[in-house]
Parts: C-alpha cells; structure tokens; sequence
C-alpha cells in the first residue's frame, strides 16, 4: 500500500503554484523577523514551525532576521532569549541578520525616494497628521509641507538624521495618496526623530525607520522569496509592494507577502504588551514563570520542544483569526510523556500509615517498571517499610461505594506492593487523623505469581516508605486565567481574570528514593498525579518540582460546577 501523501496547507499551494509558473526552486528563501522587545511565546512558535518547516520541506535556507527599529524597547536580552529558545524548538537559522545591518542601506534607499519626489519632510505634530488622513470614508487632507522641493527635503532629512531636530518635531513621509481607500497608504511616516542608544548601533542614529519601509526592503535585501507574515499585515501588502516597487532593479527577485492567522490560546493572552505588564506589575515571576506561554516558561514547566511542534503541525495553518483550545497543547505533551516520563511515586499531601502486622525494622526492596509505555525503560528498585505516607485523600474512615480508595475495613492493593486493609485510626486533639493502623496480606505481593497476589481487589493507591522517602517542594501549576478568553471584555481589564490559585506550592511532600539524583529539567510521572519536571531552583539537597500538567483535566470538572 503506498503512503498516503500530506496535503498542502494553503501557504505550501502559493509557494507550489510559484514554482509551476517558472520560480527556481534555489531562489527559495524564507525568514523569521522577531522584534527584540519581548520573550517569544506559543502564538510564535507557529511561525517558528511554519517557516523553519517550509525551510525543512524545500531544502531552502531560513534567516533569523531582529526587526530592531525602535531602541525604546528592545534589548540584547530579548535577543538571546529569542535565539535560544529557536535552539531549543531544534531549528537553526541560514543567517543571524538584523535590520539594523541595513540602517546606511535604508537611508540611501530613503534618499532616492525624495530625490524621485516620493517622499518629504513633514513639520506638523503626529496628532495633526492623523486628524488629516481622514477616515475610510473621508479624504485625507494635504499636509501644507507636502510640495517642498526635492532640495528642501533633503536638507531637512539631512538635519533630522544629524540630531539637530527635536523628537516628534519632524518626520520623513512617503508621498502616495491622500485619497487612497487603504488609509495605511495615505503618506506614511518612513522615518521618526528618535535619540535613544541603540542596542547594536549605539548612538550613530538620531533617526530610525518605521516598520513598513524597513520590513519589505529587508527581505528585497536578503532576497526573501516569501515573506510570511500574521493576518494584522495584510492591509500592509498593498504599502509592502508600492516600497518595494521604488527600489526594485528589475533583476532581483521581488519578495512576496502573504498572511496566515496568528495562534490565539484560551485562558491566556498573546500580547507581549499585555504579558509585560504581568511582569513588570509582579503577577509572574518574569518572563520564564511556568505560568506564561511564553516558551521559556513552558520549557520551565515541562513542556518539550516535540509537544510545542506537534501542537502546532495539529493546530495547522489557518486563513482566519481563530481561538485554539489549551487542551490540545496539554494532549500533545501528554501524549509525548506518557511514552517517555518514567514512573515514580510522590505522596502530596502525606499521612501515616503503620502496617501492624509487618515486622518492625524490616525493609525489602519491590521492582517497579519505569514504564510500561517502553519495553526497553527497565526498571528500578523501591524501597517498602512497616510505616509508609499515603495522600490524605486516598483514605476515609467512611465512604459510600463509588471511593475504591482505603476505608476502615476494607481493602486496597499498595502499587507495586501489598494488599492492606485498614483497621483503625489515631487523632490529635483536634479530631484530624494522624495515623492509619493497617494489616497486610503477606502473600499478596505483587509479581509474586502466589494466589494471593492474583486476588482482586477495586482499588490501588500509591505510597512512599517513611525510612527512605525524599522531602521535596512540588508546585502545582494551574491555568494562568479563570476566562477563557480574558482579553475580550471591552468593559473590564484582562487582569481582573487572573487565577488566585494558578500556583499552590506544597513544601512538605515526599518522593521516592529514586529521585535522588535526578537533574533539573527531568521529566516523570507521578503515578495518579500528573506529569512533573525537576525546577531550576532545585540542588541536590532541595528537590523542587513542578506540575506540568495533571493526568486528569480537573478544570474541566470545576466549569461544570459553576
């Protein structure tokens, strides 16, 4: 049976119909055009995957290009933060580029436009020239500096880029159309005054270039063949071409824009306005908080690069602004983990139970799988006692018959282990159970092959042994948002939805011996809990881990409730 062929999103059809219609397949060039002003974060690894991939899918080189025009908010940071996180995704880029690296280019290219008479030195306010553009269904208004001659305009831009103009006194626009129905091609500003240090170029410009004129020259430059860009550009492809157009030879290949949808994620936001704000007021721990979506912060949660591009080849490539549910990203890693996580156990929230009947002093060592996922995961050795911690939850002295978890007088199997059954219980002088008093059957271990080991039993519970447990710090990582969509409400700030109890930290938990001597980043399965990674703020004398994400979708339940 032959391989059912994978079919083409709409962008692989652009680029196809390219090629069918004469397009050397080695002119092929694509690029991702990061501003330095932020973390990159899941909406941006969609274009991650879209342009690397392309790259991947043609054989063709893909540039990481730094659209760094406005020195006022970005920084090197950002710029290493960005880099690493592409290394991490498992993508390398043909060329390290900047916009920056075409500031003279830029300028000369600008030059030549007033020298053409398309572009000139306007004096009015931004305010004025914004109330003269008009509306879509009104005419723009000439500004009264629009017919300067060309020797004017060059003087003038020239003072401008010498820094002998205040900020915002004087701009450099094109010379289009005052009537265009595109209001976005009404004389729009190429360059601004603008005296702030540069994070590359230092203080050599008192001018920068806006976004349009910079984004399109660039690809020209770097002969992108297809520059891909988020559906909010779309109205910009008309401006994109009329730049290019100015400087195209007539030899060189002309790039060509098109738009996809941006990847919009429920109980979260995507703006990196909006995700600076809940840094710099403190209601994250920085960019990295494994509460973010940025990438770092789902790297510091737990999340794999394999889970971040299976999430987004599944999500796919869309024409439309769309929403996607959180809980495909949460599949894709579970479904990644479930394979790979060894097993482990962890008791949360601890409480004591004596076995009565086991022998004082006696410890034996149970074989447990690492995962029954993977044949080729071993397995490892747990150490079993007379007095072991299981979660508070897992025991009620009463319970109607749908808890198949301990109760008085009847009977759980312990994984990997023992069927106990629980006989009594001990309080403090507040009435809360401090210990559980259990028998166990001594022949019902498991893998023993014995009749007793074979009996069935409705409920099976996890545990760790007093003498050899680890105490560890766990953080339990819940959804940033209660909303689903918290920056929608015209009426109220998305901050108002932010989750109370997005993070619990439990400082007295215990684990498993096993995990002595895991490293940060590990990855395991707390069996009947979730899936947790080591933390970066974990040592060798402090375990410190964090939920990933939970076995069940408890979240689901609470929506129910409401």
């Amino acid at each position: 049976m032959t391989e059912k062929k994978k079919s083409l999103n709409f962008l692989e059809q652009i680029i196809e119909e390219d090629l069918s219609k004469g397009l050397d397949r080695s002119k092929l060039r694509f690029r991702f055009p990061p501003e330095p002003n932020g973390y990159l974060h899941i909406g941006h690894a969609a274009s991650i995957c879209l342009n690397f991939g392309l790259g991947q899918t043609y054989n063709a080189p893909v540039n990481l290009r730094f659209d760094d025009t406005n020195p006022t908010k970005e920084e090197q940071e950002y710029v290493d933060a960005i880099k690493n996180d592409i290394h991490w995704l498992g993508f390398k880029w043909a060329e390290e580029l900047y916009s920056s690296d075409y500031f003279q280019q830029l300028y000369d290219w600008a030059i030549l436009l007033i020298k053409k008479g398309k572009a000139y030195v306007d004096d009015q306010t931004s305010a004025q020239i914004a109330e003269q553009k008009g509306t879509p269904t009104k005419d723009g208004i000439n500004s009264p500096f629009r017919d300067r001659s060309i020797e004017e305009n060059l003087a003038l831009f020239e003072k401008m880029k010498n820094g002998e103009f205040d900020e915002g006194s004087h701009v450099l626009r094109a010379k289009i159309s005052m009537s265009a129905i595109n209001m976005l091609m009404r004389d729009p500003i190429i360059y601004r005054v603008l005296k702030k240090s540069h994070h590359r170029t230092g203080n050599d410009w008192n001018i920068y270039p806006m976004y349009d004129w910079t984004h399109g020259e660039s690809d020209y430059i770097e002969q992108i063949s297809h520059s891909i860009c988020t559906l909010e550009f779309k109205h910009h492809r008309e401006l994109y071409n009329w730049f290019l157009k100015q400087v195209y030879d007539g030899e060189n290949l002309k790039p060509k824009q098109r738009e996809f949808a941006r990847r919009n994620l429920s109980y979260t936001v995507m703006s990196k306005r909006k995700l600076l704000q809940l840094v710099e007021e403190g209601l994250v721990k920085g960019w990295g908080d494994p509460r973010m979506p940025t990438i770092s912060g789902l790297r510091r949660r737990g999340y794999t690069p394999k889970s971040i591009r299976d999430f987004s080849e599944t999500a796919g490539i869309a024409k439309r602004d769309n929403v996607t549910d959180i809980a495909l990203l949460e599949f894709h890693i579970k479904n990644e983990l479930n394979k790979t996580a060894p097993r482990v156990m962890a008791v949360l929230n601890p409480v004591k139970l004596v076995i009565t009947n086991y022998p004082e002093g006696k410890e034996e060592i149970l074989i447990a799988e690492n995962n029954p996922e993977d044949e080729n995961a071993g397995t490892r050795e747990v150490p079993f006692s007379r007095e072991i911690y299981i979660e508070r939850e897992d025991f009620r002295e009463q319970a109607n018959k749908k808890f198949f978890r301990l109760k008085l007088d009847k009977e759980v199997r312990l994984k990997n282990a023992y069927i106990i059954k629980a006989n009594s219980v001990v309080k403090d002088n507040k009435g809360e159970i401090i210990e559980i008093h259990c028998t166990y059957d001594k022949d019902s271990k498991s893998g023993s092959g014995s009749e007793a080991s074979k009996r069935k039993v409705k409920g099976t519970i996890h545990w760790v042994s007093i003498k050899n447990a680890l105490k560890a710090e766990v953080r339990l990582y819940d959804r940033l948002f209660t909303d689903e969509a918290p920056d929608s409400h015209k009426d109220k700030d998305f901050k108002e939805f932010i989750n109370p109890d997005s993070l619990k930290i439990i400082k007295n938990a215990f684990v498993e011996p096993s995990l002595k001597t895991a490293k940060i980043g590990d990855r395991f399965q707390f069996q009947r809990l979730g899936y947790f990674n080591v933390d970066n703020d974990s040592t060798f004398d402090k375990l410190v881990f964090n939920r990933t994400v939970p076995l069940r979708d408890s979240w689901a339940k609470m929506e129910q409730k409401k």
